[in-house]
């Protein structure tokens, strides 16, 4: 189960309401992406954040803060408040929000809740229902939308809804006890249920956990000091069940993309701009662009062919190769890179991604990590996979999460090309050990072993190479396979 800090935002800061009312405002900080960055650091799975000045005006005010945290925080949010019209709800999911939350708009604009969840998956739309006297409380909690709690899930139902917050108004902000009552009615309805609203003791959140709740959002509780994020997370069993992300890699030589066995015995795929068109247009969630000889070579990635690739794509684009300086990894986002990847040059000068991470945000930040299995463990290996190091391989990524690194890349290097699955047990430790996303590399060959990490370890997102080049499986049909497995994607 998720426990979820709030961060409910007002005339740009971080604030709480009681009881839903805005005249009665406590502030708790005047910068939210600091909140936000603190509770990643103690652990949060999931950010919840609230524009309420968005949802007092039916439309979002506190957009670009709410951005800034989902594109600058190394966790995932959901994001409500305002969020009324098809153009605010793409903005932000289109722009590294992973869910949004509806409330006022299921009341008043079912045809939109449809379209959402048609064209987005109802894995990334979620309802708030927010009951205030028995009532369904629309506009900011100000109006009542005329439907009980029984009308509400029949009208859920009707709008193929999967996820949905509940509080009781009465409750919220008052740390006085939830309504364990209120919210298991969406619990028995077989909604994947969100709590919120008095939740304010540890107890309250295991007595969630054990009723089958999906998550409890906490708010005053943590900001009061009477909750602990790290614990009560700790408390609670945990399973990542936010969509899963597919990106296909390119490994670049000169100009071409290539593909070999262990790092070794490369051949020719094809061109790298129409390769990343292909994927792009396929269905991949993401691109990783990886030009493998620039570290042996001594020299920087093609900022021609980054450039050439940032426009013929529309996802989020991951480059990396001969990265060794600030002004290696400026030059790479201007030239249209969303983040880069840096493999050698985080064992060598380690104190480069803390820089890095606090000139341009831990969000662009990708350490690249080479591991080969020596006895019981992994150990770390730099220069494109030729040359050993003495660094345990977890440790290392433990450290990296330490110096501020966004996200990991996990290359196995006995299983590299080998097509035979991806190492279950070294993904297992990292994420286990990690709060940070980790990308699963290396072996993935079938659908089957995507479905395997994905099912087997809490990774976030798997890369693939010979699965898209060699047998020609687009990152559409890999996700309606992973649907039906029961894994979580972006369809």
């Amino acid at each position: 189960m998720f426990v979820i800090p709030a961060i409910d935002i007002k005339d740009g800061k971080c604030v709480r309401l009681f009881q839903g009312d805005f005249d009665k405002v406590t502030t708790y900080s005047n910068d939210p992406i600091l909140v936000a960055k603190k509770f990643a650091r103690l652990g949060a799975k999931l950010l919840h954040i609230i524009d309420l000045d968005g949802a007092k005006k039916g439309f979002p005010v506190s957009q670009q803060i709410i951005l800034d945290i989902a594109n600058r925080v190394s966790v995932p949010v959901q994001v409500g408040g305002g969020i009324r019209s098809y153009k605010s709800a793409k903005a932000y999911l289109c722009s590294g929000v992973e869910r949004i939350i509806l409330s006022t708009a299921v009341v008043k604009n079912r045809k939109l809740v449809k379209r959402l969840v048609a064209e987005f998956g109802d894995s990334r739309i979620v309802v708030a229902v927010d009951i205030k006297n028995g009532q369904f409380a629309i506009d900011g909690w100000t109006k009542s939308g005329g439907k009980s709690v029984v009308q509400s899930i029949a009208l859920l139902k009707e709008l193929s809804i999967k996820n949905v917050l509940v509080t009781d108004i009465s409750k919220d902000g008052a740390l006085g006890g939830p309504n364990f009552g209120l919210t298991q009615q969406f619990i028995d309805a077989g909604f994947q249920t969100m709590a919120a609203g008095g939740v304010s003791t540890l107890p309250d959140t295991i007595e969630f956990n054990k009723r089958g709740a999906y998550g409890v959002v906490v708010g005053k509780a943590v900001y009061e000091n009477s909750m602990d994020i790290t614990s009560a997370q700790a408390a609670v069993s945990y399973k990542n069940t936010l969509a899963k992300r597919l990106i296909p890699c390119l490994d670049v030589r000169g100009t071409k993309v290539v593909k070999g066995t262990n790092f070794t015995r490369l051949r020719e795929v094809g061109d790298p701009v129409t390769l990343a068109k292909k994927y792009s247009d396929s269905g991949a969630d993401e691109l990783t662009f990886l030009d493998i000889a620039a570290t042996l070579e001594e020299r920087k990635t093609f900022r021609e062919m980054v450039t050439n690739i940032a426009g013929a794509i529309n996802i989020p684009f991951t480059v990396g190769g001969g990265i060794t300086s600030l002004d290696d990894i400026r030059q790479l986002l201007q030239a249209g890179a969303d983040k880069v990847s840096i493999g050698s040059a985080a064992v060598l000068q380690p104190g480069l991604i803390r820089q890095a991470a606090a000139y341009f945000g831990s969000q662009c930040i990708v350490v690249s990590v080479d591991a080969k299995r020596k006895g019981d463990s992994w150990v770390v290996y730099i220069k494109g996979g030729s040359e050993a190091t003495n660094i345990d391989a977890v440790n290392f990524c433990v450290d990296m999460e330490d110096l501020g690194a966004g996200e990991l890349l996990v290359n196995s290097l006995d299983r590299d090309g080998m097509n035979s699955g991806f190492d279950i047990e070294l993904l297992r430790l990292i994420t286990q050990a990690v709060n940070i996303p980790v990308i699963a590399s290396s072996g993935g060959g079938s659908p089957e072993d995507f479905a395997d990490v994905f099912q087997q370890t809490n990774v976030d997102a798997a890369l693939g190479a010979s699965i898209f080049h060699y047998q020609n499986v687009k990152p559409s049909s890999l996700k309606t396979y992973l649907a039906s497995k029961n894994v979580a994607v972006r369809i």
